[in-house]
């Protein structure tokens, strides 16, 4: 059986703790995608690892090794979750996976000092790591951040095998930015 893992991004510190809101791992498009993944027999999780708005590597990968990692999973990572892919295919070249995405992937290229990362973006990009998945899309939008368009601009430079779609009125892929919880183009680039 396939599965997939989903890795969200970095939230503010008062986005974490709004009552209103929902978690970092049910907002945006995450609960959609999982529905959608589960009506299709693929068995989807979101990581929800503590303390998501100061990122550290160790807990980030402790949560999501909780999962069964195997041939057929599918991983998609959305801004700092895209980052955390990044590297944790990078520094696991053992490892086979299904199809990865990332969306507005950020490895903070600027050294934004974000609320101790720690050594959250401290490694080095396996420009081969596609070679051990089933392939890698990155999805971009040119009115994203600059920090993200620059992250993406270093995964061209630096990474054999990208398929990159790229969008112009997207922002950060986020609920505010589509003007949905759905995002298809996503789903159907998974499947």
């Amino acid at each position: 059986m396939s599965n997939a893992i989903l890795v969200p991004g970095r939230p503010d510190k008062e986005e974490h703790y709004a009552p209103a809101l929902p978690s970092n791992s049910e907002d945006h498009w995450f609960s959609w995608l999982k529905r959608q993944l589960i009506l299709k027999d693929i068995h989807a999780v979101s990581i929800e690892p503590p303390f998501p708005f100061r990122p550290r590597y160790n807990e980030w990968k402790k949560e999501f090794e909780r999962f069964d990692i195997t041939s057929d999973t599918l991983l998609v990572g959305h801004s700092c979750g895209g980052g955390f892919l990044v590297r944790y295919l990078s520094e696991h070249k053992e490892l086979q996976v299904g199809k990865v995405v990332l969306v507005a992937p950020w490895i903070n290229p600027d050294n934004y000092e974000v609320s101790d990362t720690a050594d959250f973006f401290e490694f080095d990009i396996d420009p081969d790591f596609p070679s051990r998945t089933k392939g890698v899309s990155v999805f971009i939008s040119s009115d994203d951040d600059p920090s993200v368009v620059k992250t993406v601009e270093i995964l061209k430079g630096k990474v054999h095998d990208l398929d990159i779609h790229q969008y112009a009125d997207k922002g950060h892929f986020c609920r505010n930015d589509l003007g949905t919880d759905e995002f298809p183009e996503l789903l159907s680039t998974l499947l």
